[in-house]
């Protein structure tokens, strides 16, 4: 019989660099996906919550003496001791996470517990060799200053599939470059984001540089319309960064938007797979299908179709489902009841139009939010399992019958986000890339480097975070006249 877990209580925010009563804040229950069991309640904030929050961000930012006016090398100091601090908390943080998402802790400990600290210590780096200032001969015989200014306070609105990581994608270069943050947390994973915040203490970061305040839509919408933030960086789906665009829009305020994918993976006739399954089951499967870049569409070559459909369906069947704290697990369940019924409705979707299940399709008979990895063969890319995101285990294998015919498919999205190209000449896979209209695409596999910029063509979002580029959203521009 598996024990009861002890239901903890956080009926706190972090906000002005301390814990704080709320005050019109609701509690919400974190449930284990993995056994339908409240494992926490949480505070999660309100609007005069949210007030606060972004008061305390601006205050620490328009502080003369405060972190805006810090010289970037003792920023970058701070930036160090803050990777340290979540070090020092990683194995906690992984746990959090595969507890309240189902992420398999193998995965949580790479991307949860390292990549924070990795950005941390990378834009560290960068604002040390970085100038604030620059002074260029002008085209007229003087001269001019351009100097690099923080934007202000940001709003930074994270998902649940990778809360620490997407955390850090924006928190990092924001605070390199001088900016506050108001971080919103999605509801489902608080008990990470309670760890950044003693991580934060504990690196000695000022009051109110760093405020977390978990909330759902309402808190959202009026995080990224108040009067005081000076950006917004969202990361969810395509429906809530269109409203979110035209918030920003209106108030012509810069925004950054990381939003869904329906990526392909374009198998060309020479791949040998069986020498990369680890690299496609990560490329087709990570985070149990709860990953925006995930190469969902297999596009296969007509003359090995039928061998590569019976190796994807095989991965399927073969990947190992349960406990997301058992480092065996390959397959964890869905986030919640909600997003399990989803799924399940695109799988039944799938079956209706005609596509042929070949792996998956149910529930295995157990407790939990899981799903069998599901994969459907000879689908039309015009079906809707393979034209809309469904963010969870299910694939479609669509057969091509030339090259040609494999980057028209691909390109044939209203996405553009993640992408593989398989082959067992690189630099043809290469050649091929280039040809796909995506933000991001690997050659063998899919791992997103930091040092690159990630982001999305067309309706995959807007601006790019990661690398310098990444780092560039997070201030403006200031140009002074010499003479």
């Amino acid at each position: 019989m598996t024990a009861i877990e002890t239901v903890s209580e956080h009926p706190r925010l972090f906000i002005g660099g301390r814990w704080t009563d709320p005050i019109d804040a609701t509690t919400a229950d974190i449930v284990n996906p993995a056994t339908e069991e409240k494992i926490a309640e949480v505070a999660v904030a309100g609007v005069r919550d949210a007030e606060v929050a972004v008061a305390a961000a601006r205050t620490a930012f328009d502080d003369p003496d405060g972190w805006s006016e810090w010289e970037p090398v003792r920023r970058a100091a701070a930036l160090e001791r803050l990777a340290e601090a979540f070090e020092n908390r990683a194995g906690e943080i992984a746990a959090a996470v595969a507890r309240q998402n189902g992420m398999p802790i193998t995965l949580a400990n790479v991307l949860e517990a390292n990549f924070p600290p990795l950005l941390l210590r990378y834009y560290s780096d960068l604002i040390r060799t970085t100038p604030t200032s620059v002074v260029r001969a002008g085209l007229l015989g003087g001269r001019v200053e351009v100097r690099q200014l923080p934007l202000g306070a940001v709003t930074a609105i994270v998902p649940w599939n990778y809360p620490q990581t997407l955390a850090a994608m924006k928190y990092a270069p924001a605070l390199a470059a001088g900016c506050s943050v108001v971080v919103k947390p999605a509801p489902q994973t608080v008990l990470d984001s309670i760890i950044l915040a003693e991580c934060l203490d504990a690196a000695g970061i000022p009051d109110g540089v760093v405020n977390i305040v978990p909330g759902g839509p309402v808190v959202g919408r009026y995080l990224v319309s108040h009067p005081d933030v000076g950006k917004v960086a969202f990361t969810g789906s395509t429906a809530v960064g269109r409203e979110i665009a035209r918030t920003c829009g209106d108030l012509l305020r810069p925004v950054t938007l990381e939003l869904g994918g329906k990526s392909a993976a374009i198998v060309l006739d020479d791949a040998q797979l069986q020498d990369s399954i680890e690299s496609l089951f990560g490329a087709i499967f990570l985070n149990n299908g709860q990953t925006c870049f995930l190469s969902s569409r297999i596009l296969a070559p007509r003359r090995r179709y039928d061998e590569i459909v019976d190796l994807i369906a095989g991965l399927a069947t073969g990947a190992s489902i349960g406990d997301p704290l058992d480092p065996g697990t390959m397959i964890g369940p869905m986030v919640t009841a909600e997003q399990r019924a989803r799924v399940e409705s695109y799988i039944a979707a799938g079956k209706a139009s005609g596509g042929r299940l070949v792996a998956g399709g149910g529930r295995p008979d157990r407790a939990g939010f899981f799903v069998h990895p599901t994969v459907f063969a000879d689908v039309d890319n015009g079906h809707a399992i393979a034209r809309e995101e469904i963010f969870g285990p299910v694939l479609v294998v669509i057969p091509y019958e030339d090259e040609d015919n494999a980057i028209r498919i691909a390109n044939d999205s209203e996405y553009g986000l993640g992408g593989t190209v398989w082959s067992a000449d690189a630099d043809h896979a290469a050649a091929v890339a280039r040809r796909v209209r995506t933000g991001t695409i690997g050659i063998n596999g899919y791992t997103p480097d930091p040092a690159g910029p990630f982001g999305g063509f067309k309706h995959s979002g807007v601006g790019r975070e990661f690398s310098a580029e990444g780092f560039a959203n997070y201030v403006q521009h200031q140009t002074i006249y010499l003479g």
